[in-house]
């Protein structure tokens, strides 16, 4: 029985990192799921044990700030905020540095997956608009959405539940960690500059013209009033989990906007991984296998290493889960090393984040390619710069 619960996890986490299981139609959601439900069949676990594995504030926090995303999403904000973004923009090294620094900081604010699914279409118009080569502007993109969510707490889903488990205010994480968020950017841009010399060029002539989109005014005011109190909330130390799904509950006070126009955006798929990653990780723990990770994480530098290779080997926030245990509860350097690595280490591969998977998709779609070994070239000495900047800047 032992063997087969150790099989379980193994095949459960290669689910994970890969996104899929050969031969059948599972996706990260499914396959954490019915690796927790085999587990408790196995005899690991027990329904009331699952049960109170299951993080609640993680998944309300979660699910709050998809509710406030649908809303500003459906009353026309982010496509306002990237009309008067690139209202600015005359060159093609312009576009890169509004687009790096703006879907930077949207990523700080809202989730960066969802800010990720809303400008990669965006961007490939405007490249095809443009006549620009969409290549370094997507992985300006995928690795902006990346960096700009280490700043905040609400930036990122492993971010998220390191809040929960740390206690960690969001104040103090965002005083902690911006800068290297901020940092991240500017070396970012540099790194394109010099990969790719079509983007250098500084020619004032680049007219661009959006599509049409309606911007719903009234619900557009809701949201921003309700998000600037969310976010004073959050400054002023009220829990996070509670101030979201307070503002959550009064966006969706509406006489206008149908209630499935919002609940269909939220990602009901994440929230089920969540909690089939809470119930495998308290198996892990169960079996002891959390002993032989604790060998490998003596000190910073380990902790950074290791958490890189899980980020990249079982994506991120399976990472964060098998590791928190192992963190110190009131050792904060330590919950922001772990913060900041597991979100910049989805800038090394391709497979390293959701984030880069949606605009790999997404670029595909509409007969571009994102390749992995062009990624990588990207990737790899940015994740270097930026993991060695973000270790020096906490210790």
């Amino acid at each position: 029985m032992v063997v087969l619960q150790y099989f379980v996890i193994l095949l459960t986490y290669i689910g994970l990192g890969l996104g899929y299981l050969p031969g059948l139609r599972m996706n990260r959601a499914t396959i954490a799921l019915v690796g927790a439900a085999l587990l408790m069949a196995l005899g690991l676990l027990d329904l009331p044990a699952a049960w109170s594995a299951i993080d609640y504030k993680t998944l309300v926090f979660l699910f709050g700030m998809m509710i406030i995303s649908a809303n500003l999403a459906a009353s026309g904000f982010f496509w306002l905020a990237v009309d008067y973004t690139i209202r600015y923009i005359h060159s093609p090294f312009g576009l890169l540095i509004v687009l790096t620094f703006g879907s930077g900081f949207l990523s700080a604010l809202f989730l960066n997956d969802t800010i990720a699914l809303i400008l990669t279409p965006l961007v490939v118009s405007l490249t095809q608009l443009l006549k620009l080569n969409p290549v370094p502007y997507l992985l300006a993109l995928a690795g902006a959405t990346n960096i700009g969510s280490v700043a905040t707490l609400s930036g990122n889903p492993q971010n998220i539940l390191i809040g929960s488990f740390s206690g960690i205010s969001y104040l103090d994480f965002a005083k902690a960690l911006t800068p290297i968020a901020l940092i991240g950017l500017v070396i970012q841009v540099g790194w394109l500059w010099w990969l790719y010399p079509e983007v250098r060029l500084l020619r004032p002539d680049l007219k661009v013209e959006l599509p049409n989109y309606r911007i719903f005014k009234p619900l557009l005011i809701k949201s921003l009033l309700i998000t600037a109190g969310l976010l004073g909330a959050f400054l002023i130390g009220i829990p996070t989990a509670q101030a979201t799904l307070i503002a959550a509950g009064l966006i969706l006070v509406t006489r206008r906007l149908k209630p499935e126009r919002i609940l269909q955006k939220v990602d009901w798929d994440l929230l089920l991984m969540f909690c089939g990653l809470f119930i495998l990780t308290e198996g892990v723990q169960k079996l002891g296998l959390l002993t032989w990770f604790s060998g490998f994480v003596r000190d910073p530098l380990s902790i950074l290493g290791v958490t890189v290779l899980l980020s990249n080997l079982v994506s991120n926030v399976p990472a964060v889960l098998l590791l928190h245990h192992l963190i110190p509860h009131p050792d904060t350097k330590t919950w922001l090393l772990l913060a900041a690595a597991s979100t910049l280490a989805g800038n090394l591969t391709l497979l390293g984040s959701v984030a880069n998977l949606i605009v790999a998709e997404a670029v595909a779609k509409r007969g571009y390619r994102l390749t992995f070994g062009e990624h990588l070239r990207f990737g790899l000495p940015l994740t270097v710069i930026t993991l060695a900047l973000c270790y020096f800047w906490i210790y």
